[in-house]
């Protein structure tokens, strides 16, 4: 029973490890950029289509220009959840690791705001 446990906890520690992982989309198969949140099969197969047939992607904005259906937002967000062109994250493009501390950070924020509020009571109805 142990034993399936430990392996159990080893393989999502591998899997979590994995999920933070960059992917370079001039060297990613298919699978790879299937794991990517925010690509599904068919723009992962548009991608490598598009790599196979006019070669490595020069940068973000070669990238873009080059994928159907890939805009500024679309990258933004690929490049988020750990994209890169040439190992290189899009330029203003906030890494996957940092959605935690920025998550927390608003978390915090509106804690802060709701303790500054003044609670109200409901109104009682006469009896």
């Amino acid at each position: 029973m142990w034993k399936k446990w430990i392996v159990a906890v080893i393989g999502f520690v591998a899997l979590m490890s994995t999920a933070f992982a960059d992917v370079d989309a001039n060297k990613a198969d298919q699978v790879a950029l299937d794991g990517l949140r925010g690509l599904g099969p068919a723009k992962s197969k548009a991608i490598i289509e598009e790599r196979t047939k006019n070669g490595p992607f020069k940068d973000w904005p070669d990238f873009q220009k080059r994928v159907k259906g890939i805009g500024d937002v679309t990258s933004t967000r690929l490049s988020e959840a750990g994209l890169t062109i040439n190992g290189q994250a899009k330029p203003g493009a906030d890494k996957a690791s940092d959605a935690p501390k920025k998550s927390s950070e608003k978390q915090e924020k509106l804690k802060a705001e709701a303790k500054e509020k003044p609670k109200t009571e409901p109104a009682k109805e006469p009896k």
